[in-house]
């Protein structure tokens, strides 16, 4: 009886949650001006544990509020 293998296919998966340092990668700014948004309220963030973690809809609500504003 041969034995056949099942093809490995790499799954992809798409974070629904960033760290700051990524959040920030992904804004293209500084981790200190991330936090300075966290502070101020305008990027939202959920906690997990002692982790502070940013949201991917949160970027995107961000992002809109400043398309909104440079208009």
């Amino acid at each position: 009886m041969t034995k056949v293998s099942k093809a490995q296919v790499p799954v992809t998966v798409v974070p629904v949650l960033y760290r700051v340092d990524e959040a920030a990668a992904a804004l293209r700014l500084s981790r200190s001006l991330v936090y300075e948004l966290i502070r101020s309220g305008r990027l939202r963030t959920v906690r997990q544990g002692r982790r502070r973690l940013v949201p991917v809809s949160a970027l995107a609500d961000y992002v809109e509020s400043m398309e909104g504003g440079a208009a």
